[in-house]
């Protein structure tokens, strides 16, 4: 029920920081919801019971006549007209006018002692108006909890129409009825409404306040402060930081606060900062994983350029003076964590790794030939994916410089091309095939992102996204 709020996500909480991530949601998000809300609120009046009732009245000039209704069912239950409103500062109103709800049942009459009758009766319950303010608050996992407060209902009027029997009979008592279906169905609604609010709490424990990425990181997406509501929209914000598993060391940097654009065209917005994305190149590096291997079975058949000895030594023939016809290992390791930056309409990534080459003797010793220092750019491309943000990188730049040498001095220039085509036929491509497995973004239950929209703009990417509940 009410899925709108499972996009609200609202965590009131006490400690603000800058967050790493920022949602918005429209008015075209709540109305969404709202639909959806309505369609569950109108199932769960068709549950209410109405129990038989029975009471006497005064006829002149017969006297006492009693009455009983039994067997009441609802029929049917509309709610044509409703909205979910946000108050400025305060929260969420969900309100309920020109609802109707049909009855049928039957009736039964006893006056002058031994006088009977019976019958049924079709009633239909007009102007029905419902109001109730939304609460939410933090469990303790950090996840939403919501509970409906204030909650009034008023029923605008009832009629009924009485078939078989004595129809003298019908408007006699029409009033006493009409005020017991009143005092009835208004005691029953708030509280229905109630448990169709607190039916949405199974769903909000879906949220994946810490979304396992694999098997080094996670990511958080609690939230860090109370949100920010508007007449328009609801802002929230999210922690939106990746930890190694089991193992909360915060980065040696924090998050830029950053301000969301007026956007309406979507039920969802969704800004990542460059922070989020720069506290999982932190988390990765901490893990030891920023490292690669290569070997010649990794240089595709169709190169000319093979991993040995005899290859480099046409560029550095001390390699294959000392040791001919050896095949070579490469051993690239970043040296410090990975920085990426977002300009508008463009990421960048500054990487610096060190490169040490090695001879593998046929014993499988590893024989050290010399260590570069490697700095690259390297742009980036990202986008979503199902409920994930994914990727891929391409080489822009790149400078060596010589670190140690074990086999004299030679020209680091002349190795340029060939650590461009490792880089591209190897190193950039294990890359991006992780990234392209991506790292979930912040979602509850069945969740789909539809017609989604990415941008970078300066620190932040914006993703603006329509949503869907799967059945």
């Amino acid at each position: 029920m009410l899925q709108c709020l499972a996009l609200l996500v609202l965590l009131p909480v006490t400690v603000s920081i800058s967050p790493g991530v920022k949602v918005e949601l429209t008015q075209k998000g709540l109305d969404y919801g709202r639909q959806l809300g309505i369609a569950s609120i109108q199932s769960k009046l068709k549950s209410i019971k109405i129990q038989d009732m029975s009471g006497s009245t005064k006829v002149s000039p017969i006297g006492k006549v009693k009455y009983s209704l039994s067997e009441m069912q609802i029929t049917d239950a509309g709610l044509p007209k409703s909205a979910l409103d946000l108050e400025t500062g305060i929260g969420v109103q969900l309100s309920i006018g020109e609802a109707f709800m049909s009855l049928r049942g039957k009736w039964r009459v006893k006056y002058l002692r031994v006088i009977k009758d019976r019958g049924s009766f079709d009633l239909k319950v007009n102007g029905l108006t419902i109001t109730t303010g939304i609460k939410i608050e933090s469990d303790d996992t950090g996840r939403p909890v919501v509970s409906a407060v204030g909650c009034s209902a008023s029923v605008g009027g009832v009629n009924i129409k009485f078939h078989g029997g004595a129809s003298w009979l019908y408007n006699l008592f029409r009033k006493a009825i009409d005020k017991a279906l009143r005092k009835s169905l208004e005691k029953q609604i708030c509280p229905l409404i109630g448990s169709a609010v607190s039916d949405l709490n199974p769903e909000l424990k879906t949220m994946n306040v810490l979304a396992k990425v694999d098997q080094y990181a996670e990511i958080e997406y609690s939230m860090v402060s109370s949100p920010i509501i508007s007449n328009t929209s609801l802002y929230l914000n999210l922690k939106g930081e990746f930890y190694n598993i089991g193992k909360h060391q915060e980065p040696p940097f924090s998050p830029k606060d950053f301000s969301m654009p007026t956007e309406a065209n979507n039920m969802m917005y969704l800004g990542m900062s460059a922070f989020t994305v720069n506290s999982g190149a932190f988390v990765y590096m901490t893990a030891g994983v920023l490292s690669l291997s290569v070997t010649d079975d990794m240089i595709p058949k169709s190169s000319p350029f093979r991993l040995t000895t005899k290859s480099f030594g046409v560029f550095v023939p001390q390699v294959k003076e000392k040791f001919p016809n050896l095949p070579m290992k490469l051993l690239v390791k970043t040296v410090r964590s990975p920085t990426i930056t977002f300009e508008p309409d463009n990421m960048t990534i500054q990487a610096t790794a060190s490169v040490t080459a090695y001879a593998i003797q046929p014993n499988a010793t590893l024989s050290p030939l010399f260590i570069l220092n490697l700095e690259s750019g390297v742009g980036g491309r990202v986008f979503v994916s199902g409920i994930k943000l994914a990727g891929e990188v391409t080489l822009h730049k790149m400078n060596m410089t010589l670190v140690t040498s074990y086999v004299g001095a030679f020209q680091v220039e002349s190795l340029n091309n060939i650590f461009k085509l490792v880089l591209d036929l190897v190193i950039l491509p294990n890359l991006n095939a992780r990234l392209a497995e991506g790292y979930p973004l912040p979602t509850i239950g069945k969740m789909k992102l539809v017609s989604t929209q990415l941008h970078i703009l300066k620190d932040y990417m914006l993703i603006g996204t329509d949503v869907q509940f799967m059945v």
